[in-house]
């Protein structure tokens, strides 16, 4: 058992690896503690595998570099693989296009010290763009799992539907253990059903059971995020998968004999919020890309009880 495991999935990572694995290797303050870093390998076609080998060779023993092979395609896999494969009793999520400041590793083990509390917790993420971003991107941010929500750590409240994405995220090992299915409803569908936010469901099973989750702050990483990331089509298609995994999402948080209540309340609230945005932005969605995200979103989040119940 160690402290502190750094797990990395990635798919045809072997280009984007080697800047997330030199970020590691000058982490600062991590001499108290003890730590590991898991590659997992969510069935890549390219040279990942030789990358980490080659990486593995010039290692430094004081916090392992490990690779590990998960063949089920879909980040939730490569998750649930990495939990099982970890020996930290705290885990940290990289994506292999997640940089982390030197003193990412310090700063998650000891938010995890000070809040025994918290089954999980985010960092706060920015956005390193290969071009400017559109007009008014703040408001869709969060589909590229963009988040600065402040500058001092707090709670998330289940009340304000509000959870950190699994870029940069810690989990605690036995939170996730204890209460995130091996399959994810979200996470069986994967891309052929066009969903997403597989995270956000595994972090709502940990927060249904009594984990507190957290905004930290003090943990920053940088999202690096390629032209074609911010083309119109590519956004829309975002905003599509997690409006048609909203519906999924709502029921993890409720029991069964509220679903038959609080289904048509969703369902109209959905309907009211489409209908004021339409008015709002009448004809701009053409023209604007972020209006046509938040439309997109709405669409597909009022049709995703029919989308995600013909689909399971």
């Amino acid at each position: 058992m160690v402290d502190f495991t750094v797990a990395i999935p990635t798919y045809n990572g072997a280009t984007r690896l080697p800047k997330v694995l030199n970020r590691l290797l000058d982490q600062l303050d991590t001499e108290h503690f003890s730590w590991e870093i898991l590659v997992v390998d969510n069935n890549s076609k390219d040279n990942t595998a030789k990358v980490v080998r080659e990486y593995q060779s010039n290692w430094p023993q004081a916090y392992p570099l490990k690779y590990v092979f998960e063949a089920e395609p879909g980040a939730a896999f490569a998750r649930n693989r990495a939990v099982q494969e970890a020996t930290g009793k705290l885990i940290g999520f990289l994506d292999d296009d997640n940089l982390p400041e030197s003193d990412w590793v310090a700063a998650a083990y000891q938010f995890g010290q000070v809040h025994p509390e918290a089954g999980a917790y985010g960092s706060q993420i920015f956005g390193k763009f290969e071009v400017e971003p559109p007009q008014n991107f703040h408001r869709i941010a969060g589909f590229l799992a963009i988040t600065q929500r402040g500058a001092t750590a707090h709670r998330y409240e289940p009340r304000k539907k509000l959870l950190p994405p699994g870029a940069g995220l810690v989990v605690r090992k036995q939170a996730w253990r204890d209460n995130v299915p091996e399959r994810l409803v979200l996470n069986n569908l994967g891309k052929e059903a066009g969903l997403a936010s597989e995270d956000l469901e595994a972090l709502l099973y940990i927060q249904k059971a009594g984990w507190e989750i957290w905004y930290n702050p003090n943990m920053q990483i940088y999202h690096e995020i390629p032209s074609w990331r911010l083309s119109k089509d590519y956004l829309i298609s975002v905003a599509r998968c997690i409006g048609l995994s909203r519906h999924q999402l709502r029921m993890v948080k409720l029991k069964n004999w509220q679903k038959p209540l609080l289904i048509p309340i969703y369902f109209t609230n959905d309907l009211r919020r489409l209908i004021m945005h339409l008015v709002k932005y009448k004809g701009v969605a053409k023209k604007d890309a972020i209006v046509a995200c938040e439309l997109e979103l709405l669409r597909c989040s009022l049709i995703s009880p029919f989308f995600v119940g013909n689909n399971i």
